[in-house]
C-alpha cells in the first residue's frame, strides 16, 4: 500500500485521479481495453471531479462496474448510489458501458449472481474506493467476509454505517436509511490490478488509523487493502492526523 497526504480534499482528489487514469490508459495501451470499479459517497467528489476532466482517456473503450447500492432505493431517490454515479460520472464520459447495481428488483439474490458472472469476464484494472467511518469498504461492515469469493453479496448494513448516510445528509434521519444493500465483496475488490482509495476528512481518521497501522481483520474490513501491493491510499491532513506517520 502506498499512502500519500495532501492538504485538502481537493489536491487529495486530482492526485487520485491521475493515478487511475494513468492505469486506465495503460490497459488500454496494453490491451485495447479497460474496466473499472466506481465507487459513490462524499469521499469520491473531488476523485470524480477531477476523473472525467483527465485528457486523453478513450473511454469508450472503458466498461465500468458499480460498487454498491441501497435495497429499495430507485434513481430517483436524492441518495441512490446509481443516481450518483449518472450525475457525477456516467453521463461525463462516452463509456462503452457501464453495469449499475439494480437496489430496486424483486429479486436482490439474481441481481447479485448476474452480476457477478458478467464481472467474472472482466479484469478490473483499477478500482476506485473509500473508506467507511467504521472501517467499511464497500458495503462490506464489519465483520466482514474475507473468505468469500463471491462477487457481489446482498449484506447488513450496521449501525454505524447507517448512521454515516444520515450524518452526511444523504438521508433526513438513522431511520429513513435502508438496512440491507447489495456489494461487492472484499475479495473482488482486491482482485483489482490497482486500487485507488480516496479518503478525505476527519470523521475517517479512526478508520483510516486503524486500517492501516492495525491488524488485518474483519473487523476492520479496510484493512484488508494492506494486502495489495497497488493499492494507492489518498488521504487530507485531516483524514491523516491520528496517523503515527504519513508518507
Amino acid at each position: 500500500m502506498k499512502t500519500r497526504v495532501f492538504q485538502d480534499a481537493s489536491q487529495l482528489g486530482a492526485a487520485a485521479a491521475k493515478v487511475g487514469a494513468e492505469a486506465i490508459r495503460h490497459a488500454i495501451a496494453q490491451r485495447g481495453a479497460a474496466s473499472i470499479i466506481v465507487a459513490t459517497g462524499a469521499s469520491q467528489f473531488a476523485t470524480l471531479a477531477s476523473l472525467v476532466k483527465e485528457p486523453d482517456i478513450d473511454w469508450s473503450q472503458v466498461t465500468g462496474f458499480h460498487l454498491d447500492e441501497y435495497l429499495g432505493i430507485g434513481d430517483q431517490h436524492p441518495a441512490s448510489f446509481c443516481r450518483y454515479l449518472k450525475e457525477r460520472f456516467v453521463q461525463h464520459v462516452p463509456l462503452k458501458a457501464f453495469h449499475y447495481v439494480d437496489g430496486t428488483a424483486d429479486d436482490p439474490a439474481e441481481v447479485c449472481r448476474q452480476l457477478g458472472q458478467l464481472i467474472e469476464a472482466y479484469p478490473i484494472d483499477v478500482a476506485f474506493v473509500g473508506i467507511g467511518e467504521n472501517g467499511h469498504l464497500a458495503f462490506n461492515d464489519p465483520p466482514a467476509d474475507f473468505a468469500t469469493e463471491t462477487p457481489y453479496l446482498v449484506v447488513e448494513l450496521d449501525q454505524a454505517c447507517r448512521q454515516q448516510q444520515a450524518g452526511e445528509g444523504w438521508f433526513a434521519t438513522i431511520d429513513d436509511v435502508p438496512t440491507q444493500a447489495i456489494s461487492m465483496s472484499c475479495r473482488q475488490i482486491m482482485k483489482s490490478k490497482t486500487i485507488v482509495c480516496s479518503v478525505p476528512d476527519s470523521r475517517k481518521a479512526e478508520a483510516v488509523r486503524n486500517s492501516l497501522e492495525g491488524p488485518v481483520t474483519e473487523n476492520v474490513p479496510a484493512s484488508i487493502l494492506q494486502q495489495h501491493n497497488e493499492t494507492y491510499l489518498f488521504l487530507d491532513q485531516a483524514s491523516a492526523s491520528l496517523l503515527s506517520s504519513s508518507s
